[in-house]
């Protein structure tokens, strides 16, 4: 009896395994608050991979360009793991805080108040449908 439960058991891991295939690509240190960033990936989340270029293309936010290319990125990881190009979509896309650069910025009387410039993680993941 367990041996015939490890043999479905390894069925059921062998058939969700190759389900489970998936691409990935990731920047840092993007020279973009993750604020900003997040009003971009927002809207494509979940959307199908040609549909995230068109929508990409057609938004006038600072950093469309920089999640364009990962998402590009993405895309072509997952061309090379040989996955189907027409059922892609973007399972999970999100921006994470980066490095904080502090900077100092002079004041009045010999005083200064800091600065914080913030980058920000952009992790992309696609799965087919």
């Amino acid at each position: 009896m367990n041996k015939e439960n490890i043999k479905i058991n390894e069925n059921a891991n062998m058939s969700s395994s190759s389900s489970l295939i998936e691409a990935k690509a990731i920047v840092k240190n993007l020279r973009i608050t993750p604020r900003k960033v997040r009003l971009i990936i927002d809207l494509i989340r979940g959307k199908n991979i040609k549909k995230a270029f068109s929508i990409l293309n057609n938004v006038n936010k600072l950093g469309t360009n920089d999640v364009f290319k990962v998402v590009k990125s993405a895309f072509h990881n997952a061309i090379n793991k040989k996955m189907n190009s027409d059922k892609l979509y973007i399972h999970s896309i999100f921006a994470s805080d980066g490095v904080k650069m502090k900077r100092f910025m002079p004041r009045a009387k010999g005083s200064s108040s800091s600065k914080i410039k913030r980058t920000s993680n952009v992790t992309v993941i696609i799965k087919e449908k």
